[in-house]
């Protein structure tokens, strides 16, 4: 069965079954869902249903689901076994059947569809733990279904039981085992850890909901969710050893083969290079189809990093950065039916992975030189050390695995301890600019939120306010979770970051890390020095600067707002941002790039709104008035029916509740700094602005004064190989052999080819030593426009009368110049090149008469 029957022979079952086939969703979870990054499992987009959330389109599913595991991302390439992405095959229930249906469904599609030997399937089944009884039910069931009870064996909670993540939905599971027979292995079934035992299905019998201190519940109801990897029986039923041979890999690693030249299965690490080109190739494609873009944190780091590894890999092969897009056609090619999003976005892909490919590769050779002087002094240590792998980290984008893979090759360690302390302080460092609101425990804060009356924000207008704490929860390290009566910090939210700042009390004090939005209350994190403890009186101080720069930035988007509209058209809506002090980032809807003319002529129409000083104010009034004033808002966002509208001079009205300059030209200067595409029919904008605006600038004339001043050294050699080159086609002997006998003297006029006049000059040396004593030597050249002529005579023809100063006198007036010099050399230019033969002839006529 190839990879496409066995997806549709299994979802085609489930439907005959009573089940409603339903699409992947993204790879990307749902905003709801921060538990994990990506999609880990079929069951990840149905979490909701399980716990009785919301109303499933039908309480028995099937799907073919895209996930994605980055737990061994480092693996991958070095085993024939890991993967990134990969399609998960599963049935769900919710609360119809359970136990007895979920096994016979298992049992059935494994031997009827599937096609595999029931005498060669072996089943676990969940042993039992505390609170968590043994799952004596589910081993029965197999035995009613022909397995006999040798062949069911019971394993733990690691192997057993089963959890979409920390939290959420769990409950026992049994799976299916395929014996592959005695050349894999010994005997005694799945226990034994060998590849002869090979697990294909998991069916899990979700039952509890786990709460972030790992107590169970009971779900509202037994819910069945099963997930058999696409890949793994793909290299079952197709009889490969990996799933790098079956026909769902094997067109990428051709492609690999045909870039490179190379054979798989030619060289272990030729093999190890096209397994990572194979894997991240579909990795990559998927990620980016569902909207993922390269970037420094979370899953937009993830596929960073897989594109830069795939770099890595391939140019171990040979093959240049630019050529990786090519996996990006064969995996649309080959999933673009089963995943019609992959033909949609394929530009947007191309694009993508093929910017990232490059940004990289031009950082890489400069890595990798710094990699090898890390590698040779390491030597001695056995050891790179974590500053070392930080630096490659930081300064050239090397992910911590492609230094490790290189440390390998040479025989060293990474010290990966001291590159995690450092990374753990660079994040520091970014929480305390940045001051997002993603490290408080939401729960946890609710709680304290539902503690005591919500807090009144008066930030708008007050940076700092006498207060009192309502209720403090102390946190690990220092820290603790606080709300104030009245409080001055903006929370994070509509795409502002929260403020930063300072809590004083008498007798204790705090900063601000934190402030986390819940709904009109908030909380914050705070780092506690002293004692600050219920009902303590205190000053509540917001860092003022970064506000400032802060509230700069959300001006500056709603102006950009404004001039993207009325470059592109009214139907540019925004799609989301991000305001912060250090820039701000805008995303919205318009299809297709914007070419760097109409981007300078965005940027110009800020900067001159900027220049207006025009006056910003806010006004709360019902949503209705708002709509009949214009008031724009974010795209799909939801509004009630009382709203805030800030406006910006008499050009922009924008429903907003973030902080703002009173005035454009506290803004300062606007520079967008990068233009690009973030998904289908959208693009991002990147800018600075202020001081931020400044250095940018001044970072962007150093970088071109180093350009300039590189391209001049390359001129400079240039014109020196020319020099060279020209000298060169000088046939100094030949030149010389025209010279005449006058007595004791040898006299020489000849025009030749030269640079400059230090060519010329060096030329008649070579050519005054190639004609012998008593030379008397003329040359003339032309160069850029203008006549050059040198005299240059040894000792023996100056002491026989002769003088290259009185000659030139002479010469250099026939091309419109002057010159001079002494007795053995002399020089002059001219203006009039077009007459230097007839100042040639000249010379040999003075040259004569001199040396009568």
């Amino acid at each position: 069965m190839t990879t496409a029957e066995i997806r549709e022979g299994f979802l085609r079952y489930f439907e005959r079954e009573g089940h409603l086939r339903i699409p992947s969703a993204s790879l990307v979870p749902f905003e709801d869902d921060p538990s994990v990054l990506l999609t880990i499992a079929g069951m990840q987009p149905l979490k909701s249903y399980f716990l009785g959330q919301a109303q499933p389109p039908a309480v028995r599913m099937t799907s073919a689901q895209k996930c994605f595991r980055t737990l061994d991302i480092d693996q991958v390439g070095r085993t024939a076994r890991h993967l990134t992405f990969f399609e998960m095959l599963g049935n769900f229930s919710i609360g119809d059947y359970f136990k007895d249906d979920a096994i016979r469904f298992g049992f059935e599609l494994s031997t009827e569809v599937l096609g595999f030997d029931p005498e060669q399937i072996w089943i676990t089944v969940f042993e039992g733990m505390e609170g968590v009884p043994a799952d004596d039910e589910a081993l029965e069931k197999w035995v009613e279904m022909g397995i006999p009870r040798e062949r069911i064996q019971r394993l733990g909670e690691a192997d057993n039981f089963w959890k979409a993540g920390p939290t959420g939905p769990c409950g026992p599971n049994t799976e299916l085992y395929l014996d592959r027979g005695p050349a894999f292995g010994p005997e005694g079934g799945p226990v034994t850890g060998t590849d002869r035992f090979l697990e294909f299905w998991n069916l899990v019998f979700m039952q509890y909901d786990r709460a972030p201190d790992g107590s169970l519940s009971d779900l509202p109801a037994q819910n069945i969710d099963t997930g058999a990897g696409l890949e793994r029986l793909a290299a079952i039923l197709q009889g490969k050893e990996t799933v790098f041979e079956t026909d769902g890999f094997r067109p990428l690693v051709a492609w690999a083969e045909r870039a490179s030249g190379r054979a798989y299965g030619s060289d272990p690490r030729v093999d190890r290079a096209m397994r990572v080109l194979a894997d991240h190739g579909r990795a990559m494609t998927f990620l980016a189809a569902d909207g993922v873009r390269p970037g420094n944190e979370g899953r937009d780091y993830i596929l960073r990093r897989i594109i830069r590894r795939a770099v890595s890999e391939g140019a171990y092969l040979g093959l240049g950065p630019t050529s990786l897009v090519g996996l990006v056609d064969v995996v649309a090619d080959g999933y673009g039916d089963a995943y019609p999003e992959l033909e949609q976005e394929r530009s947007e892909v191309l694009d993508t992975v093929g910017a990232e490919a490059e940004q990289f590769a031009r950082t890489l050779e400069q890595g990798t030189r710094l990699l090898e002087e890390v590698l040779d002094r390491s030597r001695g240590a056995g050891v790179i050390s974590g500053d070392d792998a930080f630096r490659l980290h930081d300064t050239y984008g090397f992910p911590l695995d492609l230094t490790r893979d290189a440390a390998e090759e040479h025989g060293l360690q990474v010290d990966e301890e001291g590159f995690d302390r450092l990374m753990g302080e660079q994040r520091e460092r970014a929480r305390a600019a940045g001051r997002k609101g993603g490290g408080v425990d939401r729960q946890a804060a609710e709680a304290l939120a539902a503690s005591c009356a919500p807090a009144q924000f008066v930030g708008y207008d007050q940076l700092e306010v006498a207060t009192t704490i309502t209720a403090i929860q102390p946190l690990e390290g220092g820290q603790a979770l606080a709300k104030l009566a009245t409080s001055p910090f903006y929370a994070e939210g509509g795409g502002q970051v929260s403020d930063h700042g300072w809590i004083t009390g008498n007798a204790g004090s705090a900063e601000v890390l934190d402030v986390l939005r819940l709904g009109d209350d908030q909380v914050l994190r705070v780092a506690v020095q002293g004692d600050l403890p219920v009902g303590a009186q205190v000053t509540a101080r917001v860092d003022s600067a970064l506000r400032h720069a802060t509230q700069a930035n959300h001006t500056a988007t709603h102006v950009l707002n404004w001039a993207l509209r009325r470059a592109l058209g009214e139907g540019v809506r925004q799609a989301g941002s991000y305001v912060g002090p250090d820039k701000l980032r805008f995303d919205f809807t318009h299809r297709g790039k914007i070419d760097p003319e109409a981007l300078a002529a965005i940027e110009a129409d800020v900067n001159a709104r900027v220049a207006e000083d025009a006056p910003v104010g806010a006004q709360v009034m019902p949503r209705a008035d708002a709509d009949s004033m214009g008031a724009i808002g974010l795209f799909e966002e939801k509004y009630g029916e009382v709203v805030r509208v800030v406006r910006t001079g008499d050009f922009s009205a924008e429903l907003c509740g973030g902080c703002h300059v009173s005035r454009t030209g506290e803004i300062g200067p606007l520079v967008i700094v990068s233009e690009g595409s973030t998904g289908a029919a959208t693009r991002r904008i990147e800018a600075v602005t202020g001081l931020a605006a400044v250095e940018h600038l001044r970072a962007r004339e150093r970088a071109l004064t180093d350009e300039l001043a590189q391209r001049d050294d390359r001129i400079r050699a240039l014109e020196a190989d020319l020099k060279r080159a020209r000298a060169g086609r000088v046939d100094v002997a030949q030149v010389a052999a025209a010279a005449e006998e006058a007595g004791t003297a040898r006299l020489l006029a000849a025009q030749v080819e030269a640079a400059d006049m230090d060519d010329l000059l060096q030329l008649t040396d070579r050519v005054k030593q190639a004609v012998g004593p008593g030379a008397a030597v003329v040359l003339g050249a032309v160069a850029d426009g203008k006549a050059m002529l040198v005299a240059n005579f040894d000792d023996a023809a100056v002491e026989a009368g002769l003088s290259a100063a009185d000659l030139m006198r002479e010469v250099a007036p026939v091309v419109g110049g002057g010159g001079g010099g002494k007795p053995g050399m002399a020089r002059a230019g001219g203006k009039d090149p077009s007459r230097m033969p007839e100042a040639i002839e000249h010379a040999k006529v003075v040259l004569r008469s001199a040396a009568g």
